[in-house]
């Protein structure tokens, strides 16, 4: 069953901070109720694994787009960005203690990594895709019956 883009929008910025979220449980230790590696070392973990689901999962995402390459970029890394703040503000600011303003000097800016990949890799498939049509068998077939004409 095909999902439509909508769908795979609210999943996969779903899964951006779910799996991130359960892959943190490997680094801490509920018996302690501490971490059991260094924090900075495990902040860099997070941001890297993130950064990983999250470039496959517009990857994905992306493979279902077929025009507007930059303006989707824009809207699943808003969205996206927008459900990782709600849900850390529903599950995460409560267990960690914090205040807002603690929380996005911490952790909430790192969200605005989504929006800059998105529209990054929207702007790179809007290129390639000019440069295939430009470069298609097709569009060189017709240029060159033209040229042959003059």
């Amino acid at each position: 069953m095909k999902m439509s883009k909508t769908h795979m929008l609210v999943l996969f910025g779903f899964l951006t901070w779910l799996l991130p979220f359960f892959a943190s449980f490997f680094f801490y230790d509920p018996s302690a109720a501490r971490m059991t590696i260094d924090n900075d070392f495990f902040k860099s973990i997070m941001v890297v694994f993130s950064c990983l689901v999250g470039t496959v999962l517009l990857v994905k995402y992306f493979d279902s787009v077929k025009k507007d390459y930059v303006k989707e970029g824009m809207v699943v890394g808003v969205v996206w960005a927008a459900m990782n703040w709600a849900l850390d503000f529903v599950v995460l600011v409560p267990m960690m203690k914090v205040d807002t303003a603690a929380y996005f000097m911490s952790i909430g800016i790192r969200y605005l990594m989504v929006p800059i990949i998105a529209v990054g890799m929207g702007m790179v498939v809007e290129n390639s895709s000019a440069n295939s049509a430009r470069h298609s068998p097709a569009r060189m077939t017709i240029e060159n019956a033209k040229a042959k004409k003059k």
